[in-house]
């Protein structure tokens, strides 16, 4: 889940870019959302390695099926 959240970050990134490019070439707009996205990314990248982490202190696994306790 967390990686496609990271492929649909990343394309829109590419579509900044891209539109930036050719609809207003002379300005910047594109690249400072670009790279906004990217801290922003890395950001959900932190937060994801310590959910992983909390997860693998608390039930010795990293697999979510023998997580079920933690629904509830």
């Amino acid at each position: 889940m967390l990686m496609s959240i990271e492929l649909i970050l990343n394309s829109v990134n590419l579509n900044f870019i891209a539109f930036n490019k050719y609809v207003w070439p002379n300005r910047l707009d594109g690249v400072f959302f670009s790279i906004f996205i990217i801290a922003i990314a890395a950001a959900e990248a932190a937060v994801a390695i310590a959910i992983i982490i909390n997860l693998y202190r608390s039930h010795q696994s990293i697999d979510v099926d023998q997580t079920e306790e933690m629904k509830y």
